[in-house]
């Protein structure tokens, strides 16, 4: 795992946080400059299989984190992302959220195509989440 290596220090990073257990470095493709990782040390796959404990302290991290990239970039605005499995555009299988800053006129694109639903398909659908 190329983020397990980068932990260890096999790779190196550009590390702009580290504790015992979470690490946070600039991405090596700063699709916005300061586009900043944060992983786990312990690996996960994903974000799904996390324990709840890591999960909690990690977004903890990524919201302050989101707030410093903010202040130092500039930035009017910040995405958070956290991809899950290849579907979903997850490229690194160990969990990771990208934090990334955004410009009025910047030229980054994410496209989300929209679905019309019925009344009664928002219904179902809304009950089967329920439900799990």
């Amino acid at each position: 795992c190329i983020f397990c290596s980068i932990v260890n220090g096999d790779i190196p990073s550009y590390k702009v946080y580290e504790d015992d257990k979470f690490l946070a470095f600039l991405d090596i493709s700063q699709a916005e400059i300061g586009h900043t990782l944060i992983v786990p040390k312990k690996h996960f796959d994903n974000f799904l299989e996390m324990d709840d404990q890591t999960a909690k302290e990690m977004i903890v991290l990524v919201k302050e984190l989101a707030k410093k990239v903010k202040a130092a970039t500039n930035a009017s605005g910040i995405n958070i992302l956290n991809n899950n499995g290849a579907s979903a555009g997850q490229s690194v299988n160990h969990v990771h959220f990208h934090i990334i800053p955004r410009y009025d006129n910047d030229d980054l694109v994410m496209k989300f195509t929209e679905h019309k639903l019925s009344k009664e398909e928002f219904v179902s659908l809304a009950e089967k989440i329920k439900r799990g």
